[in-house]
């Protein structure tokens, strides 16, 4: 993979502890801002997903899945009845 030069511009007490810090992890200060996107870009679709999942489950169930769940309880209740 290829890296590409970009230049970025920081409020100097910014750029303090960004040195600093990558003074004290002993990387350099590209290698924490990589490190920095790729842990922000991980939350990001970690949330967007999530927001996928949550739109996905929030419709309530039909007809037929209702009917369903109602003859699995059945089921289950047969199954486990006498033997508490």
């Amino acid at each position: 993979m290829s890296n590409i030069k970009t230049a970025i511009s920081l409020q100097k007490s910014l750029f303090e502890q960004v040195d600093l810090m990558a003074r004290e992890m002993k990387v350099s200060r590209s290698r924490l801002f990589v490190m920095a996107l790729e842990d922000y870009i991980r939350r990001y679709q970690n949330q967007v997903l999530l927001e996928k999942i949550n739109q996905n489950y929030q419709d309530a169930p039909d007809k037929i899945e209702k009917a369903r769940l109602r003859g699995m309880k059945k089921q289950q209740r047969k199954a486990v009845e006498g033997e508490w």
